[in-house]
């Protein structure tokens, strides 16, 4: 039987739409998502200078400017939601943590008391065999 850890449970429990966010999330923070964007901004503009026929979107823009602003309607919840769930994940693992430091505490308590009792009794053991060598 496989025992779950606290992060397979979690991860075990998120919803399609959860994963979703979170990967999201992921993708527009890291530095390939930035890269991507970067290109296709400048690839955006470079057309819209060069064209001869047709200008889709003429400086200053504003269709590429409203769609950065969709983006970021959109890019803020989706992102607030993973960082929410992992603020969830962190406090999961601050109680497990916990958990694992009290059931250590309460061994390391046993254990102590258990080497206290086989001190006493070794010391008795001891004075016992020492007044026993007094007595011959």
């Amino acid at each position: 039987m496989h025992i779950k850890t606290w992060h397979e449970r979690q991860q075990a429990s998120l919803t399609f739409a959860q994963k979703l966010a979170d990967s999201v999330a992921n993708g527009m923070g890291s530095w390939r998502f930035i890269i991507i964007q970067t290109a296709i901004v400048l690839v955006w503009m470079i057309l819209n200078l060069i064209a001869y026929i047709s200008h889709w979107d003429p400086y200053p823009f504003i269709l590429l400017n409203l769609l950065f602003s969709t983006q970021a309607a959109y890019a803020a919840p989706i992102i607030m939601m993973s960082q929410n769930r992992q603020n969830e994940r962190d406090r999961a693992q601050a109680l497990a943590d916990y958990e694992t430091n009290v059931e250590a505490k309460k061994e390391i308590e046993a254990l102590v008391v258990l080497l206290n009792k086989i001190e006493t009794d070794t010391l008795g053991k001891i004075l016992r065999l020492l007044e026993e060598q007094k007595a011959q």
